[in-house]
């Protein structure tokens, strides 16, 4: 299969025309820039739509009335954007819209840095706005998952009507790689929800998140969950390497996970026994691979570019049967695969 040398960016943006999208709303900010950019250039090419919003919450906006119409929507940003975003994307999630939004993680809090971060572990996987919803979470390691996780992004939300977030990083979204773009024709969704005009021919469609009888939105939210625990029964993804016979297993996920395989050949060549689990969902979480694998491990190792926020998943995933150690590096600097392996060498008491 013929492959192209592309950037994270460019790669999910393609990837995401490629299944079908014909529709982005974003607004500029490092180090996501290059999806828009790309999305400029190429929309008007093929019949569709690009706009540079006035601010990320217009775009976030604008997202929910294309969704609302059925159509294939995706935006964009970076870790403040994202912020910007999240009450529009707690709207999103009330009136069951399908979408796409890529969050090419900088550090924090505040304007912090231009560099990557995993820092937003919390506001994506934890829900980020108001109320009680989940949006199903993609944690891509590559360039080419990049652009796969965005073609199955589309086809995961429309199947459970909510929001799929592609959670990446400044590394993976400037990062270079050969990726091959080929894939099925996209399935466009026929909506009979969606906000497409009567005809004439039927009651109106309405799409809402307001309801100002508390049974009534009791009664939407508990339906709501219900839907989640199908996702998380269909839709949990995990990597798993070298964790048969592992004493000792790293969890990380992202460009972690890539420092994380590198700690792990490093650690088997001086015959010490480290596996690595690689969530692919952040959410739904892989919690039931973690427990499985707390039977037999003495120990875990979650390696984070952060202070440490994916760490209280994988403690709450063992329920304290194994001690959970971590290790990471924040204000964009990634650690190496010789540090975590110093971590290693550290928890398991090897002189």
């Amino acid at each position: 299969m013929k492959k192209v040398l592309m950037k994270g960016n460019e790669a999910v943006a393609e990837a995401a025309i490629m299944a079908g999208c014909r529709h982005y709303f974003g607004y500029p900010i490092t180090p996501q820039n290059e999806i828009g950019a790309y999305m400029s250039a190429r929309m008007p090419k093929i019949g569709g739509v690009f706009l540079q919003a006035e601010s990320e919450i217009s775009a976030i906006n604008m997202v929910y009335g294309a969704a609302g119409a059925g159509k294939r929507v995706m935006t964009s940003s970076s870790s403040p954007g994202i912020s910007l975003k999240t009450e529009g994307i707690s709207y999103l999630c009330g009136a069951d819209l399908p979408c796409v939004i890529v969050n090419i993680q900088r550090g924090g809090p505040g304007l912090g840095t231009i560099q990557p971060s995993q820092a937003d572990y919390f506001q994506c996987v934890k829900g980020g706005g108001h109320g009680d919803y989940k949006t199903i979470v993609f944690a891509p390691s590559s360039v080419q998952e990049m652009a796969d996780l965005a073609v199955e992004g589309f086809s995961a939300a429309e199947k459970y009507r909510m929001p799929v977030m592609i959670l990446s990083d400044g590394t993976l979204g400037q990062m270079m790689e050969p990726v091959a773009l080929k894939y099925p024709a996209p399935k466009l969704p026929t909506s009979d929800w969606a906000a497409t005009g009567t005809q004439g021919k039927r009651k109106p469609n309405v799409i809402n998140s307001l309801f100002l009888l508390c049974e009534q939105l009791e009664s939407a939210v508990v339906s709501r969950f219900e839907r989640y625990k199908t996702v998380v029964q269909n839709e949990t993804r995990v990597e798993e390497y070298q964790t048969e016979d592992a004493d000792i297993c790293i969890v990380a996920f992202g460009i972690s996970a890539r420092v994380g395989r590198g700690a792990v050949n490093l650690a088997r060549a001086q015959g010490l026994k480290v596996g690595l689990i690689r969530p692919i969902t952040l959410w739904p979480f892989p919690s039931s691979t973690i427990e499985k694998a707390a039977q037999k491990v003495k120990a875990f190792l979650t390696v984070e570019c952060s202070m440490g926020q994916m760490v209280e998943d994988v403690r709450l995933a063992t329920a304290g049967k194994k001690p959970v150690h971590f290790f990471g590096k924040a204000g964009g600097t990634i650690p190496s695969p010789e540090q975590v392996l110093a971590e290693i060498i550290k928890i398991g008491g090897v002189k």
